[in-house]
């Protein structure tokens, strides 16, 4: 009889925007398995940690916040003016979202911008939510109200579904057809 105690791996889920990650996430959670929202917890972190605030403050300016409350049209004009204003943001924010993730003890997280961000360092395995592009751009300017130009312009700062893909362990597809419960399940009895 061995001692050894295995570790459950953490898993990510990842995929493009529209690909219906929320719907799987859904799926997991009927199931009792909570998973951590990269997205959310940026946002809540952002609101919240006074460290982050003094940094943002001090690289986007005093008027990013009004109190404690974000100024997100501020902090997207920041963002949109270059590559390089995003990538200080994402400097600030990220590392903050990986040691909140990291302190939760959970062991699912959901994060789109997986790879792009570094997070798979801290996974062990990574499933990709993938769909058809158009599928992809209805679902997306149904949920929003936006029209498709706003959609592609959206994809078009996020990897491609493929190149995303490759770099996964498996594939869970939404495309509207096929039973993502199923998948789910059967992805559940394989990790």
């Amino acid at each position: 009889m061995s001692d050894e105690v295995t570790i459950p791996p953490r898993i990510a889920l990842t995929g493009g925007i529209g690909s219906g990650k929320s719907y799987v996430c859904a799926c997991l959670a009927r199931r009792g398995i909570e998973v951590y929202d990269c997205d959310a917890a940026a946002k809540r972190l952002m609101r919240t940690s006074e460290s982050l605030k003094e940094q943002l403050s001090a690289l986007v300016g005093p008027h990013v916040y009004v109190g404690d409350r974000l100024e997100k049209a501020v902090m997207a004009r920041f963002m949109m003016q270059s590559e390089a204003h995003t990538a200080q943001v994402n400097a600030i924010v990220h590392p903050a979202v990986a040691r909140d993730f990291l302190a939760s003890g959970l062991r699912w997280m959901e994060c789109a911008i997986l790879f792009e961000s570094g997070f798979d360092k801290y996974v062990d395995r990574v499933v990709c939510v993938t769909a058809p592009l158009e599928t992809r751009i209805s679902r997306v300017m149904r949920r929003d109200g936006i029209p498709r130009e706003r959609v592609l312009e959206w994809m078009a700062k996020q990897w491609p579904q493929d190149e995303v893909l490759r770099r996964s362990h498996y594939e869970v597809v939404n495309d509207g057809c096929r039973d993502v419960d199923a998948q789910v399940e059967q992805l559940l009895r394989r990790l």
